[in-house]
């Protein structure tokens, strides 16, 4: 079984989602000793914007095919994706971009388009200084509901989310929202979903 850890934020050991990251990863470690674990972390080995490369021999094209192939193999993606600006950050996307490819994890048809990567389970930590789950919050979210869209059209029937939200709404806030959100991976995150 492979696993595929990816975390995109910026403030390293102060990063909510990779708190949470780390602790999804620790938990299914734990459960299945064998687990291939590959990390990529899109701050440290930042990715360029998505731009097509004409030559097969540019080095873009196999660091894209690499990405790719790193997603299609893994049976299980963690991903930490904090919100930055009502959205996710650039390095997020830039992967994402190269993720979502034509023929390999979706495809056009006469029906529609059609996911070709189902059958992967995808866990994202979601980390946001403000609330956004409630109704008022809702109109300014385009992290979650981003990102449930892009895998729901590749396939991926149900994403789940661990999230701590209102971390910068004062330290009592941030501990109660990272204590339930450690909660919920104690809970729920399994090897077997």
């Amino acid at each position: 079984m492979k696993l595929l850890h990816i975390d995109s934020s910026v403030f390293g050991e102060n990063s909510a989602s990779r708190n949470l990251t780390a602790a999804i990863v620790a938990r299914l470690r734990a459960e299945h000793a064998d687990i291939e674990v590959i990390r990529r972390d899109l701050a440290a080995q930042t990715l360029p914007h998505f731009t097509p490369v004409l030559e097969n021999s540019h080095p873009c094209v196999a660091r894209n095919a690499e990405i790719l192939d790193e997603f299609l193999s893994a049976d299980i993606v963690v991903i930490g994706a904090p919100m930055y600006n009502f959205a996710i950050p650039t390095q997020l996307k830039a992967w994402i971009d190269r993720i979502l490819a034509a023929g390999k994890t979706f495809r056009y048809t006469e029906n529609g388009p059609e996911g070709l990567a189902g059958g992967k389970r995808v866990i994202i930590a979601s980390a946001r200084g403000g609330i956004y789950s409630n109704a008022a919050g809702k109109a300014s979210d385009f992290q979650e509901a981003y990102l449930r869209r892009v895998f729901e059209f590749i396939g991926v029937d149900n994403p789940e989310f661990v999230r701590a939200e209102g971390l910068n709404l004062g330290a009592a806030q941030r501990d109660a929202a990272m204590a339930k959100a450690r909660r919920q991976i104690e809970g729920e995150v399994r090897v077997a979903a």
